[in-house]
């Protein structure tokens, strides 16, 4: 059965030879511990994105003519293990080809063997990992895994340097463990009379960066089909202006969108996850094709 192309994109643009970045789905879901159907995410962004127009007003660019392909779904369905591993190898494999890689999850842990492969394809070149999100995750086990979705940026910090955003949420075994100069709370960017916070965080940012987005980073009141949502989170626009300051500042080697889980009735936080995905490489990529 021929996989769905994200954006609906005609084959011209879509064959995996000719594309400079590859999306891999990854449904899994097996560490969600309230709201579930994340599994459901990649699929329903897939689908999501053949409703929206590939002219992006801000960059006055089609990104999606330097290739976008989207490869065959990561099909682990109950092992983190097992998951991480095949998404390590698979990841690797686009790197040595010099593709663009992107995992759209499924649960926040989905991003843990793309980081894994990224880190370790970038070793020597000065290499950070980013994460934007509600949720420290940096719980060294939970529920018996080093895996689950609460510890992903815990086994990131085994890798890289780790820089979290938007965070509001954790716990008081990961108020011990964070280092505080790397977390920028919610709460300290939403604060008007907070003018350098943007400034402190851009200095932090290595050469190349791999992000890593949970969807839960934007307030509910934008993404309404987060997997575990808080309050008090970041807006459309914000989240755009930290990407491009990012994408100004440094090379963003990989991506990871994660967390989505699709409300029956209510299609726009899918079309929401699918455009920021296309916005981000809109980011990295305008300009290079005229």
């Amino acid at each position: 059965m021929r996989v769905k192309q994200f954006g609906g994109i005609a084959e011209q643009y879509s064959a995996y030879e000719s594309a400079k970045v590859v999306i891999l789905p990854v449904p899994f879901e097996a560490g969600t511990n309230w709201i579930k159907g994340t599994d459901k995410g990649p699929e329903a962004l897939i689908e999501a994105s053949a409703s929206m127009h590939l002219y992006d007003i801000q960059s006055d660019f089609e990104v999606f003519r330097i290739g976008i392909h989207t490869g065959e779904a990561i099909k682990e369905g109950k092992s983190h293990e097992k998951m991480v591993k095949e998404v390590e190898t698979r990841t690797m494999q686009l790197l040595k080809k010099r593709k663009f890689p992107v995992i759209i999850g499924g649960e926040h842990s989905t991003g843990i063997g793309s980081m894994k492969a990224c880190a370790d394809f970038y070793r020597e070149k000065d290499f950070c990992i980013l994460q934007l999100g509600a949720h420290a995750n940096q719980r060294q086990t939970f529920n018996g895994s080093a895996y689950h979705h609460s510890c992903v940026m815990a086994r990131a910090s085994e890798l890289a340097p780790v820089l979290q955003v938007g965070i509001r949420s954790m716990s008081s075994e990961e108020r011990d463990s964070i280092k505080p100069e790397r977390v920028f709370y919610a709460h300290s960017i939403l604060d008007g009379a907070n003018k350098t916070w943007m400034y402190d965080f851009l200095n932090k940012l290595e050469k190349h960066v791999y992000i890593s987005i949970d969807l839960d980073v934007l307030d509910p009141s934008v993404m309404a089909a987060a997997a575990n949502p808080e309050p008090g989170g970041l807006g459309w626009y914000q989240v755009l202006e930290i990407l491009q300051a990012v994408n100004d500042k440094s090379t963003v080697v990989g991506f990871d969108v994660t967390g989505l889980c699709p409300i029956k009735y209510n299609k726009a936080p899918n079309l929401l996850a699918a455009r920021l995905l296309y916005q981000m490489l809109s980011f990295k990529f305008a300009g290079s094709v005229k």
